[in-house]
């Protein structure tokens, strides 16, 4: 196995990020979220969530439907399919890597 072979080197920094990462699997739990329920569970500032929104907006992972419940402006963030198949990709190497510690683990027992 070469070192480019390592799962790790597969992570996409765009879609590892931790709020991103946080971002893309509730919105893939939910198929269709809300901007302040997103900003309470990632535990974001409004600020945080919109620039981060903005990153996975521009490269296509995610879409963003404004519109208003009552008279309340709101913002709906769906995954698209590239972020669909982004996410799958991600959690993919993340088990190869688990899969990786554990073998090691059970044979230094």
């Amino acid at each position: 196995m070469t070192g480019s072979d390592h799962p790790a080197n597969g992570l996409d920094d765009l879609v590892h990020q931790r709020i991103r990462l946080g971002i893309l699997t509730i919105a893939h739990e939910a198929r269709r979220v809300e901007f302040g329920f997103l900003r309470t569970q990632l535990d974001l500032t409004g600020g945080n969530l919109s620039q981060h929104l903005t990153v996975l907006e521009t490269a296509g992972l995610v879409e963003l439907e404004k519109g208003y419940a009552g008279k309340r402006a709101r913002t709906w963030i769906t995954l698209t399919k590239p972020g669909r198949a982004a996410l799958a990709d991600e959690i993919g190497r993340l088990k190869q890597l688990v899969a990786r510690v554990d073998t090691t683990t059970t044979e230094e027992r």
